[in-house]
């Protein structure tokens, strides 16, 4: 699932009985988000379970399947997601089902609880990979063979595992961002964040693109006086000042929490504002690249084009032709 991609990657979904409903909103709402943002189809997905009834979540609202799970030789990329009581659908069909179509498949995914039954398949054996922190000891108890990692989610080349619901998130970002850039990756992460008063005086809260979740303060304000200064962006060196280090830190503490540069940061920001505009409004482009702190219209779309690979005009063009 790496990579930059040209058509709609699509992913199927095995959801076992008593999964978490967020667990699932998890792995589809980014999705569905990245395609919305977008303004095209990037990703699909089809949900099964292994009888084909609808899944009862233990919210006791239940997730309609597309039916009973039954793959031939498909090579979409496969998510196993279970909450609780994984032990009672891992019936010797499902794991033989599995363990065949995994002969096929681009990937595998073990999400929260579905890494229980990849490992028990025998899918995990000498990979990395994670589970939920409370069983994290009973699992590499269970399984010897698999190297556990005690990381939010751990993807190890045709295998991916997930710790729980919110690192879930993370893990879609992070295949967001792998396929389609940091711009769109950041903007879907928009869309789910909200920002919690500070219980620590050194550390601010906030979801990020992969693994990292917590920030240092110093970077938290760099991020805010960005997004505060979209139309006229600040130099390294003036931004670093403003937050009490030298741009060298600076530059080091992103690459450290955010895994992009300053610079990254702050152009994913301002072509986000921007391609909002394209999409929303009907602003002469010069106008647009101004407002996002452009020094023209032709840096613009070079910008434009390099992270969307569509000119804005391209953009319009499209959005109306599919309205």
């Amino acid at each position: 699932m790496d990579g930059s991609v040209s058509q709609a990657q699509h992913i199927d979904l095995l959801i076992l009985p008593e999964t978490n409903l967020i667990l699932v909103a998890s792995v589809i709402e980014p999705l569905r988000a990245a395609n919305r943002i977008a303004g095209r189809t990037l990703y699909s997905w089809t949900m099964f379970s292994p009888d084909g009834e609808a899944i009862e979540t233990k919210s006791g609202i239940p997730i309609p399947v597309s039916g009973p799970f039954r793959p031939q030789r498909e090579t979409a990329p496969l998510f196993v997601l279970s909450s609780y009581n994984w032990r009672r659908s891992a019936t010797s069909q499902l794991k033989m089902l599995l363990s065949q179509t995994a002969r096929h498949r681009e990937a595998m995914a073990g999400i929260e609880s579905g890494s229980w039954l990849l490992a028990e398949t025998s899918l995990l054996d000498d990979f990395s990979a994670t589970t939920h922190w409370e069983d994290f000891e009973d699992f590499a108890s269970a399984y010897p063979q698999v190297t556990m990692v005690r990381e939010r989610f751990v993807i190890d080349g045709k295998r991916i595992t997930t710790g729980g619901s919110l690192p879930t998130l993370d893990l879609m970002l992070e295949l967001i961002r792998r396929a389609h850039g940091y711009s769109l990756a950041l903007e879907v992460s928009r869309l789910f964040i909200y920002e919690q008063e500070r219980t620590r005086g050194d550390l601010l809260q906030v979801p990020a693109i992969g693994n990292m979740r917590i920030l240092d303060a110093r970077v938290g304000a760099a991020v805010k006086l960005m997004e505060e200064t979209v139309e006229a962006p600040l130099t390294l060196a003036r931004l670093a000042r403003r937050v009490g280090v030298s741009a060298r830190h600076l530059q080091d503490l992103f690459k450290d929490t955010m895994g992009v540069a300053p610079h990254e940061h702050y152009l994913a920001l301002r072509l986000n504002a921007a391609r909002r505009k394209v999409i929303e409004t009907r602003m002469e482009f010069a106008d647009i690249a101004a407002i996002s702190g452009f020094n023209s219209s032709s840096s613009f779309s070079r910008s434009y084009r390099a992270h969307y690979r569509e000119s804005p005009s391209e953009t319009r063009r499209r959005l109306k032709l599919k309205s």
